[in-house]
């Protein structure tokens, strides 16, 4: 018997049955912008092949105003119907089913001349858009209308109206965003017109036999976002306008509450799910932070879904359900929720990828080709780049051993996992156990690799790694003085007042260390729900608490502090830094940015900004100041008389800017050419 029979169950809609419950939910990948067709097809029919239950594309402007930045991907014309037909002819060859979503932006459009239901610039915009007026409100539902009739004749199976995450249909739904005082605005009966109109629509144009879904929000987590009871009475609307399922959405872009980043809970946000579906009869999907098939079983189990949405999961590994089916669960490749490749990319205009999984969007550029002839590989360190390295060498048909100093893999992962808030970096680590054995890459732990040693394979590829950096600040006798690998790893105490000299990502990731005190808000969703401030919809309407956050106190006094004058943490990942910052200031965390550092002394470290002497009294002090590569192994082999062939990666070779996206890309590129 399946492990996971609900996960693995068809799903019928009367004139179409799904193959499982696993939706892959909607991403802006930007491979529909590069024109490239063949690539799109290819990654779609990927996952296709994976066994996604049901693909839904990135999301395709009705128009041009529609659009999230100028230029991006749709059905503006008859002329964008072929690249479409290549996409759904290699996915339906793949066994597998998708659907196009519709997205207008509407004020999130990057865009001079962008539309909305009223003239309220988004906070995460430049542009005040220009309220429609009832032509153009016709205009647009006619565009839905139009865009889904030509996927359909580009050989969609469906598509999906977007009208969650703050884009043009929620734009119509509160009063925040729509002041209107026509028949289009001031009533809830009047602001939910426009998404019912255009539902009503997109059905009169496809016909009954396709699948048309909804995605609603459940939670707009901005003030004056929808009640439970708007929602709910959406929700009927929609479905009596001819939805076919209804697909979750959480939080507007222009929220400040997290709802996929890696800190959130898995699953956080099903139980509205399930209240949903106890409100209508089509089938209802459940989304946002559900990357495991086990996850994702409990969910369907509990009745609380007929599908799960997951969208990232598949970028870190397009056999997602194929693997569970064929109980190598284990073997999936987990979805860390860090954000890195894949949203961080997106909102930068570059083509997304994934950290676990850098072939992710690249599979024609990134082949991983069976060797012709396996050769003996040695490769030093077991970190990131030193795991990418080995499992992708062992891929292609190369033997393989593994050497690690320490007595357990992972190398920086092992701190990083360590951070409340990025437990998805154990999954990973056993992810990486597991392929090892399943790729018969032979480790030997808790050696240090020496030359003479590897001189006998045919080649080497160094990932030895780094060692942090010590600066040159003074330091008097007496002066606790420790760097954050001696403070994560646990080798070394802080105490009740902690320096933080460098405000980088470990800066802040051992800031967040060290605040905390107890059990993780990332597997308590109740706490996570107090600490940022979540109520209930039916009670707090758009799911913001009336008390506000409510963090528990700090366990420490942190001082973060940086040479740089800019505004600390600006340098973290655009879509996830804003979380860093702010849970860092709810914690109390002194930031200090334009120092120049004197000497730490035993009474803490004494610091020159705005050309003043100051103080911090701390009890301890840690060291975030960089990292230096870790490079001598390479040295030494190229003084070899006779030298293997040597390789050098990750922090060996560059310790500047580098973090495990970095580290993976360059092992898995390095693997797949040797």
């Amino acid at each position: 018997m399946s492990a996971f029979p609900h996960l693995l169950a068809p799903l019928e809609l009367g004139f179409v049955t799904l193959r499982n419950r696993v939706l892959m939910g909607s991403m802006h990948t930007g491979l529909e912008e590069t024109g490239d067709w063949g690539r799109v097809a290819r990654f779609y029919a990927e996952r296709a092949e994976g066994e996604a239950g049901l693909i839904v594309t990135g999301g395709m402007a009705p128009n041009a105003r529609g659009a999230v930045v100028p230029g991006a991907a749709g059905l503006f014309s008859p002329a964008d119907i072929a690249g479409h037909r290549r996409v759904t002819a290699a996915v339906h060859a793949a066994g597998g089913r998708i659907a196009m979503q519709i997205l207008h932006a509407g004020r999130y459009a990057l865009a001079p001349g962008c539309v909305a239901p009223s003239a309220v610039r988004a906070p995460i915009s430049p542009h005040v858009p220009v309220a429609l007026d009832e032509a153009g409100i016709e205009a647009e539902l006619d565009d839905f209308a139009t865009a889904a009739a030509r996927a359909r004749e580009a050989g969609y199976d469906g598509v999906e109206v977007m009208g969650s995450e703050g884009y043009l249909l929620s734009q119509f739904l509160v009063s925040r965003t729509n002041r209107r005082t026509d028949s289009w605005g001031g009533s809830f009966e009047n602001r939910m017109r426009f998404a019912v109109e255009a539902v009503r629509r997109v059905r009169e144009s496809v016909g009954s036999d396709f699948i048309l879904i909804f995605r609603i929000s459940l939670a707009d987590l901005v003030p004056e976002g929808a009640s439970w009871e708007e929602t709910a009475r959406l929700a009927r609307a929609v479905e009596a306008a001819g939805a076919t399922l209804l697909n979750t959405g959480i939080g507007w872009h222009e929220s400040r509450v997290p709802t996929i980043a890696t800190s959130v809970p898995r699953g956080a946000f099903a139980w509205l799910t399930a209240r949903l579906a106890g409100e209508i009869r089509v089938p209802v999907i459940a989304s946002n932070r559900i990357n495991t098939p086990e996850a994702a079983e409990a969910i369907l189990a509990s009745g609380g879904a007929a599908m799960v949405s997951l969208a990232r999961p598949w970028l870190a590994d397009a056999r997602f359900v194929a693997k569970a089916r064929a109980g190598r669960a284990r073997q999936i490749a987990p979805c860390i929720a860090c954000n890195q490749a894949c949203l961080d990319h997106t909102f930068s205009g570059r083509l997304t990828s994934c950290l676990v999984n850098p072939g992710a969007c690249h599979e024609a550029e990134l082949e991983l080709r069976p060797v012709r002839r396996a050769r003996r590989i040695a490769v030093a360190g077991a970190g990131p780049a030193g795991l990418a390295a080995a499992l992708t060498l062992a891929e292609r048909g190369h033997e393989v051993t593994l050497f690690e100093a320490a007595d357990r893999i992972g190398g920086q992962l092992q701190l990083a996992r360590r951070i409340p808030g990025k437990e998805e970096f154990d999954g990973l680590i056993d992810w990486y156990l597991e392929m090892l054995r399943w790729r018969r890459v032979r480790q030997r732990l808790g050696r240090v690799a020496t030359a003479a040693e590897l001189a006998g394979y045919e080649a080497v590829v160094v990932a030895t790694g780094v060692t942090p950096r010590r600066p040159a600040i003074p330091v008097e006798p007496g002066a606790a003085v420790v760097s954050y690998a001696e403070v994560l790893s646990g080798q070394a105490p802080a105490g009740p007042r902690v320096a933080v000299v460098g405000a980088g990502g470990i800066g802040f990731d051992v800031a967040e260390f060290l605040v905390h005190d107890g059990p993780s808000p990332a597997l308590d969703p109740a706490l996570w729900a107090a600490e940022w401030g979540v109520g209930d919809p039916a009670l707090h309407r758009g799911g913001l608490a009336s008390e506000g956050a409510r963090p528990v106190p700090p366990a420490r006094a942190v001082t973060l502090m940086q040479r740089r004058s800019e505004k600390p943490g600006r340098g973290l990942g655009k879509t996830t830094g804003w979380i860093h910052r702010a849970r860092l200031r709810a914690k109390g965390v002194r930031m200090l940015a334009g120092v120049s550092y004197e000497r730490i002394t035993p009474e803490g470290v004494w610091i020159l900004r705005d050309g003043a002497p100051l103080l911090v009294p701390v009890d301890t002090v840690v060291l975030c100041a960089g990292q230096e590569p870790r490079a001598g192994l390479a040295r030494e082999l190229a003084a070899l008389p006779a030298p293997p062939e040597v390789h050098v990666v990750g922090g060996a070779a560059s310790a500047e800017g580098l973090d495990a996206k970095r580290a993976i890309d360059e092992g898995t590129r390095l693997g797949a050419r040797i």
